[in-house]
């Protein structure tokens, strides 16, 4: 059947691929790249100089400070989550474990507003924990930790659930073999699991760094949006936005673009890294 069906996809005329291939490369066209091209277009329409000049704002280089703060507390931390949680999940069986897995993918189910209303419910002064915060004057709604809480909800599905795959496809023959040579735990980790990873784990480092700086929907609810303190770059361009301060906005928003360029730039690279891998691995 699978024959069968392998030679009726080759005998499909020469149009129809054409013709599928031109729909995907418009749609394509019309919701990626003109949308991006519009960006930077806006962006540059005052000029270089205006387009520098956002970046000298205070505010400004607050809201890309803070961006990149968030990014580097979140993505450690869901990094070691990731492999604790994909080690657990792919080389052991536990009550629970069905559990766990579907927990690690609720901030995929749920809205990210909805995950921010649920830390201020916990966290706010009128929220569950909020009078005792409040006796020991600690900030987290509308404050870092907020913003760091939310985003790390919001991100750790990313690393997880780019190495349980592999991981359970790979199985544990390699490191039950290290230790019956006499390799200890941390041994196993670093010289076995760790290299035959690396390539999926830089995968989900990488999406789960894209998401923790363009979150816009969790962060909006938890930071009050205080200029200058609480605003990571997605918020600035939308204070800029509705301020009518358009090319600031853009250029703002075109930095977030380069980015995410950056982003799937690294992706395909570790992609074609990881398929070279696996090709050395099999020939040898």
């Amino acid at each position: 059947m699978t024959a069968s069906l392998s030679r009726r996809t080759r005998s499909e005329p020469a149009w129809v691929a054409a013709l599928l291939l031109a729909i995907t490369l418009g749609i394509l066209g019309l919701f990626l790249v003109v949308p991006l091209v519009a960006v930077f277009v806006e962006a540059l329409r005052d000029g270089v100089r205006t387009y520098l000049s956002t970046f000298a704002d205070p505010a400004a280089r607050a809201a890309v400070r803070l961006t990149l703060l968030v990014a580097a507390i979140s993505v450690p931390l869901n990094l070691v989550f990731g492999l604790a949680a994909a080690w657990a999940i792919a080389r052991f069986r536990f009550v629970g474990r069905s559990l766990l897995l579907t927990l690690i993918d609720l901030p995929f189910a749920v809205s990210p507003v909805i995950s921010g209303l649920i830390f201020v419910l916990l966290f706010g002064l009128q929220g569950w924990l909020g009078p005792w915060l409040k006796e020991r004057d600690l900030a987290v709604i509308f404050a870092v930790p907020g913003i760091v809480l939310a985003t790390v909800f919001i991100t750790f599905p990313f690393v997880a659930r780019a190495l349980i795959p592999l991981m359970q496809e790979q199985g544990s023959e390699q490191e039950q073999a290290a230790l019956t040579l006499g390799a200890r735990g941390w041994q196993v980790f670093w010289r076995v699991t760790l290299p035959s990873v690396k390539w999926a784990l830089l995968y989900g480092v990488i999406l789960c760094n894209a998401r923790a700086m363009g979150e816009f929907g969790a962060v909006s609810v938890v930071s009050g949006h205080i200029r200058g303190r609480t605003n990571t770059m997605p918020l600035h361009v939308e204070i800029l936005y509705n301020e009518y301060q358009f090319a600031a906005a853009f250029a703002m928003a075109s930095l977030l673009a380069l980015l995410a360029l950056l982003t799937l730039g690294l992706k395909s690279w570790i992609e074609w890294q990881g398929r070279r891998s696996q090709a050395g691995g099999r020939h040898s």
